[in-house]
């Protein structure tokens, strides 16, 4: 089989998350710089089959899209291009970075280890990752 990998996009970095080839297990990849993200995409993709790309959906509460929507379509653009053969979905993302700082909490990470936004990132993904394959 083979893998889905998600998308948390930030200006900065972006978290990424993939699951295993059966597609039953959510793991965090690694941060990138975002500004390398589609060379970092490709290279995994020589080495590993991707059968879908996620990427998460900033949403207000009300249910609009979020100003950093704004963004990640060109990224979008640009995955599409690069990428015409794997299959894009979106992921409502609300509340994810939370939830990544408090499972950083709950698993006791100490004060200085949870201010590693790259880390926070990767969990982020995970956590869109883990949404995915639970809504399937």
């Amino acid at each position: 089989m083979s893998r889905i990998l998600a998308i948390d996009f930030g200006k900065v970095r972006t978290g990424i998350a993939v699951t295993d080839e059966l597609q039953i297990i959510a793991s965090g990849l690694t941060t990138v710089a975002t500004s390398e993200l589609i060379s970092f995409l490709k290279e995994y993709t020589s080495k590993e089959k991707v059968s879908l790309f996620l990427v998460g959906l900033p949403k207000q509460m009300n249910n609009t899209a979020s100003e950093s929507e704004i963004l990640i379509q060109p990224f979008l653009q640009k995955l599409i291009k690069a990428f015409p053969n794997i299959p894009l979905e979106r992921v409502d993302e609300r509340f994810t970075s939370k939830m990544a700082f408090q499972s950083m909490i709950d698993g006791g990470l100490k004060k200085k280890d949870r201010r590693n936004k790259g880390l926070i990132d990767e969990i982020s993904a995970t956590i869109i990752l883990q949404s995915y394959l639970y809504n399937r």
